[in-house]
């Protein structure tokens, strides 16, 4: 989504950067790109003729003209103000104070109703809720069983008293899920109402009286984002019909212009409460107009990276991870297996990545990245037996040859991955062994076993003799092998220290075995 757009304005601010003040002429040429980028992205001319009027009046001002970098400063207005057009605050669900919360879905055919109900109701569930669904599609053939599965699959019951396809009231069918969830202590309700291919008073009327009859607390209009210009003039018939709190954005996966977005919530007026970015259960997220701004500026979405990794990955897990590092065992194909798979929840790798700020740069390398290849990796190291991943060196040709087989592969990958894992477990053992991970107890103990060496260097005896031979711990005895020496090299004849000359060096191993004197 925004990709059209981001691609213009990355590269009008990319021009702006090399100007040290911005002149009338910079502002206004600047604005002329963006009003074209705002237009190629599909966005309504009024929402775009009051974006560019606010952004000229404030570049104009001497917020910018005053400011040690313009260029950026511009950068910071646009954003701002594409912010302000996304709606300004996350806007979330009002919740009723006398359970259950009633959430009608109102939208049409096609804008994809039934399986945004199936998402939402997982999304509350995971926030701890007990959402039930309801079926209130009773004309458009088989919706009722297609919220059946989809409430299956999300795992959350669904209320269909009636067949569909024509039959039953769905209104009664609305009004009666209210009392049911009452019953069975649902604190949502999601209603999942018809739509029409087009906006139409008997599909508006129908949606009146649901809503008459159940009262919402939220009404949420679903709109397609690939629809374009379309979707504000059928997002102004419902708000003149039934009328709508919030709006949600669905198939933005498969449209790079989304336009639709900056446009309904400038036209309504009603915030995009929620974003539907893939097919999947959890391809939903709420809609955080500061960081779809971001993306759209190339700015990155840390924010959502970090809640996404947060629900992925197991606590327990890296707790034991950690504890494990922290004692100097090995990091074994298997724990690689365990961190590869915890980074595969969390979705697509090329949508992560951009998510990171800058990357609307490389976006043809971002797409290019394929994530099966992480399935052929864990099918290789899945493919070997317990011992081979806690001691990859014992994976020799013939087993290179069996893993290859199983996995479906060929042995020089099975090569590769080995050869790339030793790399890696040179490099967490290196990091563990020597200076410890950030906050784990091998990091303080190698710090102060630093300050202890360091601390031990600085202590100078006044006898050179005692300085050559380097003076014994408290708690060693004076025959035992002196500090520094090899293991095993045993103990040095008794007096020895005592006869060696002033300024005598501490002899090497080829002395100590009976070596020439000098």
């Amino acid at each position: 989504m925004f990709e059209t757009l981001s691609d213009r304005l990355t590269t009008v601010f990319s021009s702006l950067r090399s100007k040290g003040r911005l002149s009338e002429a910079d502002i206004n040429a600047t604005a002329r790109e963006i009003r074209v980028a705002l237009l190629e992205a599909d966005v309504a001319l009024p929402v775009v003729k009051d974006f560019i009027a606010r952004i000229k009046e404030r570049a104009a001002s001497a917020e910018v003209s005053q400011a040690l970098n313009p260029a950026q400063q511009v950068v910071k207005i646009v954003n701002e103000e594409l912010i302000g057009i996304l709606g300004g605050e996350t806007r979330r669900l009002n919740l009723a104070k006398n359970p259950p919360t009633v959430i009608m879905l109102a939208g049409l055919q096609g804008a994809g109703k039934t399986t945004l109900a199936g998402k939402l109701a997982r999304h509350l569930k995971k926030e701890g809720h007990a959402p039930l669904l309801v079926a209130a599609d009773l004309q458009r053939p088989n919706a009722v069983q297609q919220l059946q599965v989809v409430g299956e699959r999300a795992g959350v019951q669904v209320f269909a008293p009636e067949p569909g396809s024509g039959v039953g009231d769905p209104v009664d069918v609305a009004r009666r899920s209210i009392e049911q969830a009452r019953h069975a202590q649902h604190d949502m309700v999601i209603i999942d109402t018809a739509g029409r291919l087009g906006v139409d008073a008997e599909m508006m009327q129908q949606a009146i009286d649901i809503r008459d009859a159940v009262k919402p607390d939220e009404i949420l209009f679903v709109v397609d984002a690939m629809v374009g210009q379309d979707a504000v003039n059928t997002a102004q018939a419902f708000m003149d019909g039934v009328g709508f709190d919030g709006v949600v954005l669905t198939k933005l996966d498969g449209d790079a212009r989304g336009g639709a977005a900056l446009s309904v919530r400038h036209i309504t007026g009603r915030p995009i409460m929620f974003a539907s970015t893939g097919e999947k259960l959890d391809d939903f997220s709420v809609f955080h107009p500061d960081r779809m701004a971001g993306r759209i500026l190339d700015m990155g979405d840390i924010l959502t990276l970090i809640e996404q990794a947060e629900q992925a990955f197991d606590a327990q897990q890296a707790e034991k991870m950690t504890t494990k590092f922290a004692s100097g065992e090995d990091f074994t194909l298997e724990d690689f297996l365990e961190q590869m798979m915890m980074i595969r929840k969390l979705g697509p790798i090329g949508n992560l990545l951009g998510m990171m700020p800058g990357m609307g740069q490389v976006r043809d390398q971002i797409s290019q990245i394929d994530d099966k290849d992480l399935d052929r990796v864990a099918a290789i190291i899945r493919s070997m037996t317990p011992e081979e991943r806690s001691n990859p060196k014992i994976i020799n040709g013939s087993r290179r040859a069996r893993i290859a087989k199983g996995s479906g592969v060929q042995v020089g990958e099975v090569s590769s991955l080995v050869t790339r894992f030793f790399d890696a477990q040179k490099m967490v053992r290196a990091m563990a062994g020597n200076m410890g991970f950030p906050g784990m107890p091998g990091r303080r103990r190698a710090k102060q076993a630093q300050k202890a060496a360091k601390k031990k260097g600085k202590q100078r005896s006044g006898d050179p003799r005692k300085r050559a031979l380097g003076k014994q711990p408290a708690d060693q005895p004076a025959d035992a092998a002196p500090q520094g020496l090899p293991p095993g090299l045993g103990q040095l004849p008794p007096g020895l220290a005592k006869q060696l000359p002033p300024g005598f060096q501490m002899p090497d191993l080829g002395d100590l075995g009976g070596g020439k004197k000098k």
